[in-house]
């Protein structure tokens, strides 16, 4: 069993026992962001963690193994994404992309924000107009060094 087939039995045993991903976090003990990363294929998962996601979702040994192996990250199947909702962050990042970068090199210096030492946080802001999407994402600043 490969890790795409074990991300597709996920997302169906999810969806047969109507699941959340926020219920499903909270039985992993991480946050959404998080778990939903790690059971799409992103994330490794302690034995405890694949086992319970494993109880769960009544998922073959097989898949609760290979929760645990380090998998390879990077999930879009084409260079440009092609699902609107994908596409809409690539947009966001062709477009400010180089602002993102220019005030983060202008606040902290010549460096990277983690992508490794990172939380993300995705909630509901209401709004009278349409509800607006709230992502908070936090990385750690890492500069770059000179030898």
């Amino acid at each position: 069993m490969n890790r795409n087939e074990v991300t597709e039995l996920i997302v169906l045993q999810k969806q047969l026992k109507n699941l959340t991903w926020p219920q499903l976090a909270e039985a992993v003990g991480q946050s959404k962001e998080w778990t939903t990363a790690a059971l799409l294929g992103q994330m490794t998962l302690t034995s405890e963690q694949a086992t319970t996601v494993g109880d769960l979702l009544e998922l073959p040994e097989a898949a609760v193994a290979q929760l645990q192996v380090v998998p390879y990250k990077g999930s879009l199947p084409t260079a440009v994404p092609t699902d609107p909702l994908i596409y809409r962050f690539y947009e966001l990042i062709s477009v400010y992309g180089t602002t993102f970068k220019a005030l983060i090199h202008e606040e902290f210096g010549d460096g990277i924000m983690s992508a490794i030492d990172f939380d993300m946080d995705l909630s509901r802001k209401e709004d009278p107009k349409g509800d607006r999407v709230k992502i908070t994402m936090t990385g750690k600043f890492l500069p770059y060094k000179s030898y």
